[in-house]
């Protein structure tokens, strides 16, 4: 009676994996798409991270499952199989005479693989007359060349019996692959001068049952993924919902409309941060409203203020022609004190002047009436008005027609030619020409004296202007021979009462002339800008709008409705 073997067993499947060094392009591709989420919306960030963690978790469970059923699966049909076939190999094996004849050897094989496991059996013997013998149930699948060697030589190996092992030989299995179908294949050696026996059974049964898991935890893993996706964009569809509300309130209330409320609901952080936007929108709207109502209350008072002095003025200015009439006939003592008095009341009666034309500006009441302009007949008419004639220089083509406000126009200039007689060199000249808008802006008049260095002179940008034209754009530039503005007054110019000489505070002007001149380009839609030449002196530019039409509420012809008139006085602020 044979004893019965043990098993043991090994497996063929070895496999190493690279080990990822500490940098390389990984690590640099993470590091770039780190810093691609960090500019992505937060509504990306968001979907992303949770689709992120949901993949990990989804992947990591259905790999543990996948693994677990691998080896469940596997151990349980190998078990099975492996128990199966040493019983048989021991029940058929049993009858068999020490020395089978081949006959004898295949009926044993067929016996043994004709259990519920349907299993292909290889016995090997030797017959009585010494010769070998292999039967096998299927010659195509196993014989003995297709068992692996290692396999072969681990059952034939005799090992000593002692206490710690019972039986010489033992029964050893392993697992390969034949034509892309896995199969086990087992074998062990009869104790006691018996056959030895080799079994392969196919897994591929086990296989697709595998394939179907791996399927199926793949699907789950997608819809995990697909899940979480959807679950990140509902949150933060509720995480960003008010912030998109807060986001267009603040836009809202930085385009001035100061009762901008944001509606709150719940408890939770984003509705304290609702609430404290609707506590700063209520407190900015009442500081807007204080320093709307003080900014009203002192337009009206400079508006006031000046009317007010209007009468008393006319009847001081009128006092004040008489006197200088008679400044002949006077004492010579009295005489300076009267001239005096004459050019401080005209003074203070310009000054009260710019300053009802300045209040117009602030009150948004100023507007332009327009009328076919002649430019060149306007500016010899501001020249000849105030005698300047023999210090001004005109270089303007005759037919240059513009629709302007002719009155506007003339304290424009009259402010800009009478600055640079004031503060300049004689002689000034004055140049006007149109532009169109396909020709390029010159850089040489935009305030910074580097960017003329290349100009050799005015007259050469000057004609490239054209005449005549009705579109485009007018430019009126005044040119003296003085020494300049000095760079840090530059910027200054056109502000209101700003003199660049603080020791000058008693000095003719006020300091308002070429800001109304500056605003009065405005409503024009044009504007002004001051430069240095290189060759000496300063060049202010103006530029208006050959039509000014589109800027008037009714068109062509609208009246203003201020009824005031334009402060005329010829003043800057250098």
């Amino acid at each position: 009676m044979t004893e019965r073997p043990t098993e043991s067993g090994t497996d063929d499947t070895t496999g190493d994996t690279p080990a990822a060094g500490p940098g390389g392009r990984p690590a640099r591709l993470l590091r770039r798409a780190s810093g691609l989420l960090r500019w992505t919306s937060l509504r990306l960030r968001l979907v992303v991270v949770f689709a992120l963690v949901a993949l990990t978790a989804a992947v990591s469970a259905s790999g543990i499952a996948y693994w677990l059923n691998r080896n469940t699966v596997l151990d349980r049909t190998q078990n099975a199989v492996l128990k199966d076939f040493r019983k048989s190999l021991e029940d058929s094996t049993r009858s068999l005479p020490p020395r089978p004849r081949c006959s004898e050897l295949q009926d044993a094989a067929r016996q043994i693989a004709g259990g519920p496991q349907n299993y292909t059996v290889l016995l090997i013997g030797t017959d009585r007359e010494g010769k070998a013998c292999a039967a096998t149930t299927d010659k195509d699948l196993l014989t003995l060349k297709s068992v692996p060697k290692a396999l072969r030589t681990a059952v034939n190996e005799v090992r000593p019996v002692d206490e710690s092992n019972r039986y010489a030989h033992h029964l050893y299995w392993q697992r390969q692959e034949i034509g892309d179908v896995p199969y086990l294949v087992a074998g062990a050696k009869v104790i006691g001068g018996g056959p030895t026996g080799y079994m392969m059974k196919s897994l591929a049964a086990e296989r697709q049952d595998l394939n179907s898991l791996a399927w199926s935890l793949g699907i789950a893993t997608a819809l995990a993924l697909v899940g979480s996706a959807l679950l990140a964009q509902a949150a933060a569809t509720t995480v960003l919902r008010p912030v998109q509300r807060l986001g267009y309130a603040a836009r809202q209330l930085g385009e001035g409309r100061l009762d901008t409320r944001l509606r709150v609901t719940g408890t939770d952080e984003l509705a304290d941060l609702s609430r404290t936007f609707n506590r700063t929108a209520e407190r900015l709207e009442q500081r807007v409203e204080e320093l709307s109502a003080r900014e009203a209350s002192s337009r009206r008072f400079v508006a006031d203020m000046s009317h007010e002095l209007r009468t008393p003025l006319t009847a001081i200015t009128a006092v004040s022609e008489v006197l200088e009439e008679e400044a002949d006939s006077l004492d010579p003592m009295i005489a300076p004190a009267v001239q005096l008095v004459v050019s401080e009341t005209r003074r203070l009666n310009d000054l009260v002047e710019n300053l009802m034309e300045v209040t117009r500006f602030d009150a948004g009441t100023a507007r332009l009436v327009l009328d076919d302009v002649d430019v060149a007949d306007q500016v010899t008419a501001c020249i000849d008005a105030r005698a300047w004639l023999d210090a001004v220089d005109l270089d303007a083509d005759r037919g240059i027609v513009a629709r302007l406000d002719p009155r506007r126009l003339d304290v424009i200039l009259a402010n800009l030619i009478g600055n640079a007689l004031k503060h300049g060199g004689s002689p000034v000249r004055v140049s006007v020409h149109t532009e169109h808008p396909e020709h390029a802006e010159h850089p040489e008049l935009t305030g910074d004296i580097a960017d003329i260095a290349d100009i050799e002179s005015i007259e050469d940008i000057e004609a490239t202007g054209e005449a005549g034209t009705g579109g485009g754009e007018l430019v009126i530039r005044v040119r003296d021979h003085g020494p300049g503005i000095p760079e840090e007054v530059l910027p200054h110019v056109f502000d209101r009462f700003y003199k660049a000489s603080a020791s000058r505070p008693r000095s003719e002007g006020s300091g308002l002339g070429l800001s109304i001149a500056m605003e009065n380009a405005h409503i024009h839609g044009g504007e002004i800008t001051a430069a240095n030449r290189p060759e000496g002196g300063a060049v202010f530019t103006l530029r208006l709008p050959m039509d000014a039409s589109r800027l008037t509420d009714g068109g062509p012809g609208e009246g203003r409705k201020d009824g005031g008139t334009a402060g005329g006085s010829a003043e800057g602020n250098r």
